[in-house]
C-alpha cells in the first residue's frame, strides 16, 4: 500500500489545462521532489494535495483512503511555504506549538513535543525568541519545525529555501537530508532547483507544460534522461545538444566533418539517413592527443571561465557549441584548436522531432 498516491489529476481553469494526467505513487519514507520551471504545475498539484485547490478530475489518497473533498486539517499533511508564515507577536516555541494548541493538546504534552522538535532542528536556545530576532535561516527552521510537530503521514515543502542566500540554502539542504534519514518520513518537496532535486530526493518528477516528463531516481534522471527537455533541465552546466546525421555506422555532426561512431545500443533505432540530436555531459569530455585512443573531435575554444573546482571551457565544433568542464589547473588559450575526447557510452541519441530518447523508441 503507498503511503500516498496521486491518481489521474487533471486541472482545468476555463479552458487552460495545468494539469494532464499527474500519476505518481509514493511508499512510506520516499522523498519525491517535483522539479520544473515556472508554470509547469508543480505548486499547483502540491496544493491539490494539501486541499489548497480541488481538482478537475482525479483521485489523491493517503494511506487507505482518499482525501477528495476534505478539509486541509484532516487531511493528516503539514506543508511548509516559501515564505515562513510565522506570527511576529508569539515566541519560536509558541509558533511551532500553534496548531497542537488549536486541536487542544495537554499543555505537558505540547511542551514536550515542541522541545523534542527544537533539538531536532538545534533551535532549543531560540524557544523564547520572537521571529523578528531570527535570521532567514532560523525563521525557516521554525516553519519545519511547525510542520514536523504535528507527526503527519505526509510533508509538503513548496520551495522552501528560494527566499534564502546561497550559503543558507546549502546549510538546509543538508539539514532536510538529515532529517529525512533520521526520521523516515514521506515528503512532497517543489522546487525549480536541480541542486535541490538532485540532492534531497529519493525520486525526481521532472514536470514540464503539466505533465511528467521523467519519474525516476537522481541517477536515472541524470545518467537516462528521457527526453531532451529533461537532458538540458537537469545538470550544470548543461548536457551539450548537437545536430547530426545517421551515416551507416556513424553519426556525421551537421555543419562540420568530424563524425562520431554510432553506439551499438542505438543501432536499431537510428537508422541510416535519419537526423538525431547528441547530447554529451559537459563532465564527460576530456582533453586529447591528436592520436589519442577513443572518440574524438576538433573544436575551436572560445572561452574558460574558472569556477574554483573546474574550467568551463565554450568551443566551436563548425556552427555548433560545445561546454566541457575540465580540471581547474588545464592550460588552455582562446582561439586554439583542441581535441576533446570522451567513451562512447556517454553519447545519448534523441528523436529530433519528439524530443524523447532513442533508448526508449
Amino acid at each position: 500500500m503507498s503511503a500516498l498516491e496521486i491518481r489521474n489529476i487533471h486541472k482545468r481553469y476555463g479552458e487552460v489545462e495545468t494539469l494532464k494526467g499527474i500519476d505518481i505513487a509514493l511508499e512510506s519514507g520516499e522523498f519525491l521532489v517535483l522539479l520544473g520551471s515556472s508554470g509547469c504545475g508543480k505548486s499547483t498539484l502540491l496544493n491539490i494535495i494539501a486541499g489548497l485547490a480541488e481538482p478537475s478530475g482525479g483521485d489523491i489518497r493517503i494511506g487507505e483512503r482518499s482525501i477528495m473533498g476534505l478539509h486541509p486539517k484532516d487531511r493528516d499533511i503539514a506543508m511548509v511555504f516559501q515564505s515562513y508564515a510565522l506570527y511576529p507577536n508569539m515566541s519560536v516555541a509558541r509558533n511551532i506549538g500553534f496548531g497542537l494548541e488549536m486541536r487542544k493538546v495537554p499543555a505537558p504534552e505540547r511542551e514536550k513535543a515542541v522541545r523534542e522538535t527544537a533539538r531536532l532542528l538545534q533551535i532549543e536556545n531560540l524557544l523564547d525568541r520572537k521571529p523578528s530576532q531570527l535570521s532567514g535561516g532560523q525563521r525557516q527552521r521554525v516553519a519545519i519545525g511547525r510542520a514536523l510537530v504535528r507527526n503527519p503521514q505526509v510533508f509538503l515543502f513548496d520551495e522552501p529555501l528560494s527566499n534564502l542566500d546561497a550559503k543558507l540554502r546549502m546549510e538546509m539542504r543538508t539539514e532536510l537530508k538529515r532529517l529525512h534519514q533520521m526520521l523516515k518520513t514521506t515528503i512532497v518537496y517543489v522546487t525549480h532547483d536541480q541542486i535541490e532535486a538532485m540532492t534531497l530526493a529519493t525520486r525526481i518528477a521532472v514536470m514540464r507544460d503539466g505533465r511528467i516528463e521523467q519519474l525516476g531516481t537522481p541517477e536515472e534522471i541524470y545518467d537516462r534522461p528521457a527526453t531532451l527537455y529533461v537532458a538540458g533541465f537537469v545538470g550544470s552546466p548543461p548536457m551539450n545538444i548537437l545536430d547530426a546525421e545517421v551515416v551507416g555506422s556513424a553519426l556525421r555532426l551537421v555543419g562540420s566533418e568530424e563524425t562520431l561512431p554510432l553506439p551499438a545500443d542505438f543501432a536499431s533505432t537510428a537508422p541510416t539517413g535519419r537526423g538525431v540530436k547528441i547530447g554529451i555531459r559537459p563532465e564527460a569530455l576530456r582533453l586529447a592527443s591528436p592520436d589519442a585512443p577513443g572518440v574524438r573531435i576538433k573544436a575551436h575554444v572560445e572561452v574558460m571561465e574558472l569556477t574554483g573546482p573546474e574550467l568551463v571551457t565554450t568551443a566551436k565544433l563548425g556552427g555548433q557549441t560545445i561546454t566541457a568542464c575540465l580540471p581547474p589547473r588545464t592550460r588552455l588559450s582562446a582561439g586554439s584548436e583542441q581535441f576533446f575526447s570522451f567513451d562512447e557510452a556517454a553519447l545519448h541519441l534523441f528523436n529530433p522531432e519528439t524530443g524523447r530518447s532513442l533508448l526508449t523508441a
